[in-house]
């Protein structure tokens, strides 16, 4: 097996490929895959003014705005994990963030968050109507994308066999069984438990690495979007899906609700388990 790794997505992204091929080939398909992890990153980046995400939060309410194709999948199903959710889920929650000091203040003059509040549309032709003044933030969703994508373009490339990790979002392909590592919510750097990962993904969630302190208040990065309120439990959930981008989504739904039962679970063809 040769292994690749990339700083990409605020993490390090790591790409296994089981088949044995020569290194020109094999570098040719590590090349391939990051290369679309990067294009993801790029357009769903909060920082970058010119990524899509920062055109959509930059837009006026009413406003209605082209956007890549990939965008649109990831806005797309955003909105219906919100409603499978209940609102458990929201990528509306990028004001808070920026209240609390985890996303930069790049959007002057955006509005407060407010849970349950719709902050844009899609229309045909990969059109986005914002349809409100609040920030939406795709950190919640983008890299278990970004982990489909790259195993999309391996597949193409030919590759039978490999592993996308995101740093902690991965998604295995083929017959080779991948060991995946859990660490202990309650202890960090220690391992609670090993995990077989076969031609399905996995997606842990946790706050035990973003918690802080402001003016006496405890929060994280992590967002109850039904609430707005942060989301401090000292555990970790893990989800089990057909595709990392259900998994990415639903780990924050889990953790909201403390329901390894959700029925959003049953909707989206994954199962959860609560560290």
């Amino acid at each position: 097996m040769k292994r690749r790794a990339q700083p990409w997505l605020g993490t390090l992204v790591d790409i296994t490929i089981a088949d044995a091929l020569e290194d020109d080939a094999l570098t040719a398909c590590f090349n391939v895959a990051f290369a679309r992890i990067a294009e993801i990153h790029q357009l769903m980046s909060f920082h970058d003014p010119a990524s899509d995400v920062s055109r959509i939060n930059a837009a006026l309410p009413g406003t209605s705005i082209e956007v890549h194709l990939h965008t649109c999948e990831v806005l797309r199903t955003a909105l219906d994990m919100k409603a499978a959710s209940d609102g458990l889920f929201d990528i509306g929650c990028a004001g808070q963030l920026v209240e609390w000091g985890y996303l930069p203040p790049v959007h002057r003059g955006a509005a407060r968050y407010r849970s349950g509040q719709s902050v844009l549309e899609l229309e045909a032709g990969q059109r986005v109507r914002k349809t409100d003044a609040s920030l939406i933030d795709l950190g919640g969703i983008a890299k278990g994308y970004a982990v489909d994508q790259a195993v999309a373009a391996l597949k193409k490339g030919g590759i039978r066999s490999a592993c996308v990790n995101a740093g902690g979002d991965l998604r295995a392909f083929g017959e080779r069984t991948f060991p995946v590592a859990i660490r202990d919510p309650r202890s960090p750097t220690a391992l609670a438990l090993q995990v077989q990962l076969r031609d399905e993904a996995l997606a842990t969630s946790g706050s035990y690495f973003s918690r802080k302190q402001i003016d006496a208040r405890e929060v994280s990065a992590l967002l109850n979007g039904r609430t707005g309120e942060p989301m401090l439990a000292a555990a970790s959930t893990s989800v089990r899906a057909p595709g990392c981008m259900l998994a990415d989504a639903l780990t924050k739904v889990v953790l909201a609700s403390g329901d390894v039962a959700h029925p959003a679970l049953a909707q989206f063809g994954a199962t959860a388990f609560i560290l």
